[in-house]
């Protein structure tokens, strides 16, 4: 069986629309089968004023994946090399190399 995601677990979009984005699980919902992903399938919400917000506006909520279309990126980065490559660079800034000197 397959190790079950929890909250805070590094996840890749496998498919759909964010389709390779990274991001970190923020709330599991197992009775529907989805998950809420940090940064992916962002919404725009419609908030009326309150005692809380009393400007109101338009505010960006993350919405629900399912469940199937998410994979462990411990489990993706195995099983994709170049996954695994463009995460490291994504992590540590490039460097450019020092100009060769001329004589």
């Amino acid at each position: 069986m397959a190790k079950q995601l929890k909250k805070n677990d590094t996840v890749v979009v496998i498919a759909g629309a964010q389709r390779g984005k990274r991001g970190r699980v923020l709330q599991v919902q197992r009775e529907k089968g989805r998950v809420v992903v940090e940064g992916v399938n962002a919404r725009k919400k419609a908030t009326r004023r309150s005692a809380d917000k009393p400007q109101g506006g338009i505010e960006s909520i993350e919405c629900p994946v399912h469940i199937s279309n998410v994979m462990l990126e411990e489990v993706y980065n195995a099983r994709h090399p170049e996954g695994a490559q463009a995460a490291d660079q994504s992590k540590t800034p490039a460097v450019a190399a020092p100009a060769p000197l001329e004589s």
